[in-house]
């Protein structure tokens, strides 16, 4: 398969989750994507648990598809491979906080003199400008400021974040979104562009039904569990035996689950006659279900009830149940990958089909400078290409 995004070229100076995710996206599109690290340690996520045969199983699940270098950013020779490596690049993705870059002569407005078509991409906690634009944030941080924690968790309990780091990898996709967009508008005009994309910003966006609920009724979205605000019995119920999910979202499939557990007549119910009624007296539609029919059901049992009157429903898997689904395997979306020093693991590749084909790893997650040599000498002989005859550089590169 052709992939979409072959002959780009990434220049990533990236670490941790947003901006590495971004580009691996990116990586399994097909583009070339060259990870820039210090040589000092590198990216911090290589130090995460788990650790197989000392290599950080987390930084292999956002860095595969890639080729990983080292510079010393504040070196002159390094510096100068740097600028040489985005001159030829197609698209600049970094993650430093505000200013960082500029510092470095590598910052946007220094590129684009030489490269009008680069797509660069700045990732950050709050934005290239602003008031808190000079502040730093981590996940955590960034679904508290956001209002993210605020409507997660229990009604009356302790703030709690989204067990899935939200933040970041939203962060990530409106940014490869970004990308792709821009590369399009620069092939069709030869101009890029300085994407800023901030974790605020994009944590905000995600929440469109909360903030169009403060929006329009002038009142904070609140905790609610499992449960919906607009929407019942759509929740997590507690069955004889455990929990299951079910999603009863319309009139027709409320009738259809009322059926199914053998109580048509629930439908009929004043109170629960529409969707927004329902959800005005979920607490009272709860616990009728709870004391009439789930406490006196086994989950697997309820499940294929609801299942065979084509209501959404679900158990509450753990990871490992989620994985083990045969839908899993019939999509190959786990994959087994080699990693340096002679482990091996397993990885969730890009759960993308197109034309009914998934996007291959052609690469496993990279040691630290595993490419300087290969990478070290393309960059060499664009430079010297700029020194002799100053030919272009992204055109070297093509060749490279």
């Amino acid at each position: 398969m052709q992939l979409p995004l072959s002959g780009v070229r990434v220049v990533e100076f990236c670490s941790v989750a947003a901006g590495p995710f971004c580009s691996m996206l990116l990586a399994d599109m097909g583009a070339d994507v060259i990870k820039v690290e210090n040589p000092d340690g590198g990216d911090s996520m290589r130090a995460w648990p788990p650790l197989t045969e000392g290599f950080s199983e987390n930084f292999a699940s956002v860095n595969r598809n890639k080729r990983a270098i080292t510079l010393d950013l504040k070196d002159p020779t390094d510096n100068a491979r740097a600028k040489a490596l985005i001159d030829s690049a197609q698209v600049v993705l970094e993650n430093n906080r505000p200013g960082v870059m500029q510092r470095l002569g590598l910052d946007y407005a220094s590129a684009v003199q030489a490269n009008p078509a680069l797509v660069y991409c700045s990732i950050s906690a709050f934005g290239q400008e602003g008031p808190r634009s000079r502040e730093a944030g981590f996940d955590l941080t960034l679904q508290a400021m956001s209002g993210i924690m605020s409507v997660t968790g229990e009604e009356g309990g302790a703030p709690v974040k989204c067990g899935v780091p939200l933040s970041d990898f939203c962060t990530g996709l409106y940014a490869a979104y970004a990308i792709a967009a821009a590369l399009m508008q620069a092939r069709a005009g030869g101009q890029g562009t300085h994407i800023d994309a901030s974790m605020f910003g994009a944590s905000l966006a995600v929440a469109a039904l909360q903030t169009s609920e403060y929006f329009g009724s002038g009142r904070d979205p609140r905790k609610l569990g499992s449960a919906h605000p607009r929407n019942a019995p759509y929740q997590a119920f507690q069955a004889r035996d455990g929990w299951f999910a079910m999603a009863a979202g319309n009139n027709a499939l409320f009738k259809a689950a009322c059926k199914a557990i053998d109580w048509p007549e629930l439908a009929d119910d004043v109170r629960f006659a529409s969707t927004s009624l329902r959800a005005q007296h979920q607490s009272e539609l709860k616990a009728l279900l709870d004391e009439r029919v789930f406490s006196k059901l086994d989950a697997a049992d309820l499940l294929a009830r609801f299942r065979a009157a084509g209501v959404p429903c679900s158990p509450i898997n753990t990871y490992s149940e989620a994985l083990a689904d045969p839908q899993v395997e019939h999509m190959g979306w786990i994959s087994q990958i080699d990693l340096p020093g002679g482990g091996s693991a397993r990885t969730f590749g890009s759960p993308l089909r197109f034309s009914g084909e998934g996007f291959p790893i052609t690469r496993n997650p990279p040691s630290l400078g595993q490419h300087n040599a290969e990478v070290f000498a393309e960059v060499d002989a664009l430079i010297a290409a700029r020194d002799t005859d100053d030919a272009p550089l992204q055109k070297v590169a093509r060749h490279a």
